[in-house]
């Protein structure tokens, strides 16, 4: 029987798939993105213990609310491909339920993606930059990970959804638009079936203060609507684009 590092749950989200879903945030996380919100989640072995058992028994009390508008179960983060052999047994109790499952990752984690893909019905895919040279400054890491959870997602033809966060003086000119457009076409274009381009936010700010972990961009505003706007206009992806 697995066990593996839970965050936190939410019952009701309306954010993290389709549908209203139960969100399981795994706890622990390899990037260090320079925007991210939830520095909480980033240490390994921390949160709640928990049995892919406890996790579905808990999804299941909500069966009746996610059978009318296509809703289940989203796996995020934190990094759900982290904990791949708790997350594969997640996914293939939530399979014999019959509840639709969901991961929302940046596609950083430890292997076993063919046969954890098998039982996903649709992968949120954050796609922080193309250029490895940006990837790195966003993240921390180099870019190769990401290449082998993409390799394994378009071998499986799997639905996805790609988000995309946009921040100033980083990753917010026509250039990096392009840049991103690219990205999205490399994937089928039958896999695709939604494309976000989420703005910059200060909202978890004050947890770095809380942590005293020091926050990359202090200083820097969240993006303007009218920016983003204008940002989504250099598209020409842009009726799948939100």
């Amino acid at each position: 029987m697995e066990k593996g590092y839970i965050h936190s749950i939410e019952t009701l989200g309306t954010l993290d798939g389709p549908g209203i879903r139960t969100v399981v945030f795994f706890q622990g996380c390899k990037l260090r993105c320079v925007y991210c919100h939830n520095p909480d989640t980033w240490i390994f072995n921390k949160g709640t213990v928990s049995t892919a058992e406890e996790i579905v028994e808990k999804a299941k009390r909500y069966k009746p609310y996610f059978k009318f508008n296509d809703g289940g179960i989203t796996f995020s983060g934190g990094e759900p491909l982290m904990q791949p052999k708790f997350l594969l047994e997640c996914l293939k109790l939530c399979k014999k339920e019959g509840i639709h499952t969901v991961i929302d990752t940046a596609g950083v984690g430890l292997g076993d993606y063919d046969e954890i893909l098998k039982y996903t019905d649709l992968v949120i895919l954050d796609i922080k930059h193309s250029n490895p040279e940006k990837y790195k400054m966003i993240t921390g890491l180099d870019i190769d990970s990401y290449y082998q959870f993409k390799e394994a997602l378009i071998k499986n033809s799997n639905d996805i959804w790609l988000k995309h966060v946009v921040t100033p003086g980083i990753n917010d000119t026509y250039e990096d638009m392009i840049a991103f457009e690219e990205e999205v076409n490399t994937f089928s274009k039958s896999m695709i079936q939604k494309v976000e381009l989420l703005p910059y936010h200060t909202l978890g700010v004050f947890k770095y203060k809380e942590l005293k972990i020091d926050y990359k961009l202090e200083g820097v505003y969240p993006l303007s609507k009218e920016k983003l706007n204008e940002l989504k206009s250099y598209l020409s992806i842009e009726k799948l684009v939100r």
